[in-house]
């Protein structure tokens, strides 16, 4: 769908999602938030939730509940959304 669910450019446009190409943000809004699983990704264990489309229930992404590893604290309360799941309308780079 077409609901808006971002209004910033992302914080970092390198991440890996399960599709492909993510970004990470900082806030998100208009999404949903599942319960935190811990999940072992490319940069180690994480707790973390998927996120989905308020509007159409679509999973986009996840949000970083807790990381375990000191170098990849900044990551926490932050989101993934999977380029896949974005249509931009701002023109902001990739």
């Amino acid at each position: 769908c077409v609901n808006n669910i971002i209004s910033f450019a992302p914080m970092f446009q390198s991440f890996q999602g399960s599709q492909g190409r993510a970004y990470l943000f900082n806030s998100v809004v208009n999404v949903g938030c599942g319960p935190a699983e811990e999940r072992v990704l490319l940069t180690g264990l994480h707790a973390v939730a998927d996120i989905y489309c308020e509007s159409c229930k679509t999973t986009l992404g996840w949000k970083y509940e807790q990381a375990f590893e000191t170098s990849q604290k900044y990551k926490e309360g932050k989101y993934i959304i999977e380029l896949a799941h974005m249509i931009k309308e701002n023109g902001w780079d990739n």
